[in-house]
């Protein structure tokens, strides 16, 4: 085992052991995404309601979101292979779990497992690259890191699709799950043949009760939002968002008191008190609702419009591919233009949508893959924008000493958004399609989608309008 905070000799078989690890990235990925063009599938075969829809969906990237900060911690202390090989174990585990899911219930549930296990595994990735490779070697590194991302965000949608399509041995949509246990062998067994232990010297102990806090204010704000349409929406229920807001009061407290007795907080409520981070969170928080637009289109183009699971995943991708081609823009221009990027991207996104909503409307249930393809483009030209620099335009007016806290909280956030679009505009969709026409219905919650972009293209002016000396790369964590 070797320290990381002291110099130490190169590992030589350091990129092997990271194209491994990487593995695990790219499950985290395609778990996150694959299951959107299973879902009508998967309802059907187990009878699932649509609030598990959303359940399945969401619940995946809420229970990541919830432990990020603390599976960081924990790679920390306890060791940072040790805590990414005990992720891979459960994460495979709970994948077996879901391909063989004869309810709900257990479907829910192992979603909710894989999502946990995902929080053990993706923040040892990053201190593997600081510890492991010279100075000369991070950036490279973090470019094929970064690389990752694009790869499992293109390969998600398509390899579900196909997936789908084939109906190996009969399975059906448990095939997507089924997956990742090839996956997860071959990173398991890579990663403890490849890789050297690490650790922080001197790790503090982490907030497990400011843990159970936080998590109880978030299951008060989402139960409400994915449960409150299927039970009427009784007083309690309407009475549990407030509730999450005291809660998540009594957490700031609770870690402003840690901080001042010298303890270690979960999250440094200090962090708050910057404009950069304050005006980042808020610009998550809504802009990432936005990819909520794909669990509508997917159950209006499959359960109404009755395309194919891979038709469905061919034409979604293009959305991906906008992505992947504006990225490179992107990441040269915030430096220079700053918080203009962040606020032209949501707009970009909206627009995006916009045209997606306007397809819908002239083509109905017997709309075509190329009335949509244009704005699947432009909206991905716009999530481009903010979801590559967002973390980049913050950190530049973060001191480097906060940069790892700051980029923690803001990830955290932006996969809190992700969960939240989900149940809100799930809500919205599944209400609509009660009450008139599945068309009108995905209209409507694409027009939310874009009304919830524009809030956030309004938020980026909270950001501070100047650049001031950015992070390096490795102080900085990519979007993910």
């Amino acid at each position: 085992m070797h320290e990381s905070t002291g110099a130490v000799s190169l590992h030589p078989q350091r990129w092997p052991a990271l194209v491994m690890i990487l593995i695990a990235v790219f499950m985290d990925l395609l778990d996150a995404t694959v299951v959107l063009i299973a879902l009508p599938s998967l309802q059907h075969d187990l009878g699932a309601s649509e609030t598990v829809l959303e359940w399945t969906a969401a619940g995946y990237t809420l229970a990541f979101a919830t432990l990020l900060i603390t599976g960081g911690r924990l790679g920390d202390r306890y060791g940072r292979k040790r805590v990414l090989l005990t992720g891979l174990v459960v994460f495979i585990l709970a994948s077996v779990a879901a391909g063989a899911s004869v309810s709900p219930a257990m479907l829910v549930v192992s979603r909710l497992v894989q999502g946990a296990a995902a929080a053990l595994m993706i923040p040892q990735v990053l201190p593997f690259i600081q510890t492991e490779f010279s100075d000369e070697e991070r950036p490279k590194a973090i470019g094929v890191f970064g690389m990752t991302f694009a790869v499992g965000g293109v390969s998600g949608p398509l390899l579900g699709g196909l997936l789908l399509n084939a109906d190996l041995f009969g399975w059906g949509w448990r095939t997507i799950f089924f997956i990742n246990v090839p996956f997860g062998l071959v990173c398991l067994a890579g990663v403890a043949a490849l890789a050297r232990e690490s650790q922080t010297e001197a790790a503090r102990k982490f907030d497990v009760l400011g843990l159970l806090i936080a998590t109880v204010a978030l299951a008060a704000l989402f139960y409400p939002l994915i449960e409150g349409q299927a039970l009427g929406w009784p007083v309690w229920i309407l009475a549990l968002p407030v509730a999450a807001i005291l809660v998540f009061a009594v957490f700031l407290w609770r870690e402003r008191a840690a901080v001042g007795r010298g303890a270690d907080p979960l999250i440094n409520p200090a962090l708050f008190r910057s404009r950069a981070v304050s005006g980042g969170l808020a610009v998550a928080v809504f802009f990432f609702c936005g990819p909520a637009y794909g669990f509508v289109m997917t159950i209006f183009l499959q359960d109404f419009a009755r395309w194919t699971p891979l038709r469905t995943a061919l034409t979604l991708l293009v959305f991906a591919v906008g992505v992947v081609f504006g990225s490179g823009a992107a990441t040269q221009l915030a430096p220079k233009l700053g918080r203009r990027v962040v606020i032209v991207g949501p707009l970009v996104m909206a627009v995006g949508i916009g045209m997606v909503a306007g397809a819908v409307r002239l083509g109905g249930t017997e709309v075509g893959q190329w009335q949509l393809i244009p704005g699947l483009f432009v909206a991905g030209l716009g999530m481009a924008a903010v979801a590559t620099t967002l973390i980049t335009v913050v950190l530049a007016h973060v001191h480097w000493t906060d940069a790892g806290a700051a980029s923690g909280v803001i990830n955290t956030t932006i996969q809190i958004g992700t969960a939240l679009g989900i149940a809100v505009i799930g809500t919205v969709f599944f209400s609509l399609l009660d009450s008139g026409p599945p068309a009108d219905a995905a209209i409507i919650a694409l027009v939310c989608v874009a009304a919830l972009l524009l809030v956030s293209a309004a938020l980026g002016f909270l950001l501070p309008p100047q650049q001031r000396d950015p992070v390096t790369q490795e102080q900085a964590q990519p979007t993910t």
